[in-house]
């Protein structure tokens, strides 16, 4: 086996549908996470906040219904294809890929417990990189197995809900009130640190979140891994990178999985508008799984009309090769912006004016994005996750030799 080093990827080896979807993802991204950057993190999963009226519920419904778990599902699935992406490239290469696979998950690590801990508690990228050593035991899986396995993963988490619900309803109503009156002391302190405290009052806060996120795998990990099983066979199957190959796969998941989801969701929301703080029954579960369902069936959708108006949305790619970075930039504007060791809007933003917010943020992301990569190879925290990765520092400007 060569002992050749990884480089990392020329732009002519990239697949440039999966920019275009990255970007499309990191708006539906914001535009879930606005909510949860503008006020107590626990209040964000709520469902359709009953105090919202007029526009301001119109604008919470839409974003309920058609983004919240559409879009974090579309950015898993789409770091799955990454890592198929890489694995192939090494075994065409014949070069050594676990040190390397492992050198970049570490480091991934490191960036997202720095975000998680310094600068917004609602996370994804430490969920993302405890996932990727899991993922790795799946690189030799035959290729027709990834999507079953995704699916029944997540799938799985779904059951899981449902079961957690049975026994949580046989338990004593003083212990079920007491698990709600948690939940409620858990917001007012996210409510008195973010809202009105200091920055370390604010990093104590998202320590105490941390720790939540992370019992939060029970549920949380299987769903991501599913969609990095089912992301990985969208690489390997050459789906994303010769959609025309698979006209039939993709014109289904268009015109039969989102429809299918989105009736999935509004029945939903039928069962189960509004979910209390700390509520967790028999009714919530079911709203829960069948929230679950139609993230899945909504996110294949949401990606099959990414790859079919790819051509219309290559204004995203530039925000797409710099994900990363843009991620992390949205915590540190909305952070600034909301909380109150920055300008202190903490709750006092409409939840549609949030909405405006967030698109204004996204649409400038993505001019300086192009900007940027006109001038600089990757994004500047791309650029520092290479060089861990790849143990050496390579080129950042675009007229750089060597």
């Amino acid at each position: 086996m060569s002992t050749t080093v990884f480089q990392p990827i020329a732009a002519s080896e990239r697949i440039a549908t999966l920019d275009v979807l990255r970007g499309l993802a990191l708006l539906g991204i914001l535009l879930m996470n606005i909510e949860a950057f503008s006020g107590p993190l626990d209040l964000s999963f709520t469902g359709i906040d009953p105090h919202w009226q007029g526009i301001d519920r119109w604008a919470d419904g839409f974003v309920y219904i058609f983004v919240q778990g559409k879009f974090f599902t579309l950015f898993s699935l789409l770091f799955g294809a990454g890592f198929a992406v890489m694995a192939q490239r090494a075994e065409v290469a014949g070069r050594d890929f676990t040190r390397f696979y492992l050198r970049r998950s570490l480091a991934l690590l490191g960036i997202g417990l720095l975000h998680a801990v310094l600068l917004w508690s609602g996370d994804i990228l430490t969920t993302y990189a405890l996932l990727s050593f899991v993922l790795l035991a799946f690189r030799e899986a035959p290729r027709n197995w990834l999507p079953v396995l995704g699916a029944a993963a997540y799938l799985g988490a779904a059951a899981l809900m449902l079961l957690l619900g049975m026994l949580i309803a046989m338990m004593p109503a003083d212990a079920q009130a007491g698990q709600a009156a948690s939940a409620l002391v858990d917001i007012a302190a996210q409510r008195q640190a973010y809202g009105h405290g200091t920055y370390l009052q604010a990093v104590a806060q998202r320590l105490a979140d941390l720790r939540s996120s992370l019992g939060a795998l029970l549920i949380v990990g299987p769903q991501v891994l599913g969609m990095f099983l089912i992301g990985a066979w969208f690489a390997r199957s050459g789906a994303i990178a010769q959609p025309q190959q698979y006209r039939r796969l993709f014109a289904r998941l268009r015109w039969v999985a989102w429809p299918a989801g989105l009736l999935v969701m509004l029945l939903s929301v039928r069962l189960l508008a509004s979910i209390a703080p700390g509520r967790f029954d028999m009714q919530t579960a079911t709203a829960y799984a069948l929230t679950a369902l139609a993230g899945l069936l909504m996110c294949l959708g949401y990606l099959a009309w990414g790859v079919r108006w790819s051509a219309r949305l290559q204004w995203l790619a530039p925000a797409g090769r710099m994900a990363l970075s843009n991620y992390l930039v949205q915590s540190l504007v909305c952070t600034l912006v909301f909380y109150g060791y920055g300008l202190g809007r903490f709750e006092q933003m409409g939840r549609a004016w949030q909405l405006l917010f967030a698109l204004v943020l996204f649409l400038v992301q993505v001019v300086v994005s192009g900007w940027w990569l006109q001038r600089f190879r990757f994004g500047p925290v791309e650029w520092l996750w290479r060089a861990a990765t790849y143990l050496q520092v390579p080129p950042m400007r675009r007229d750089a030799r060597g």
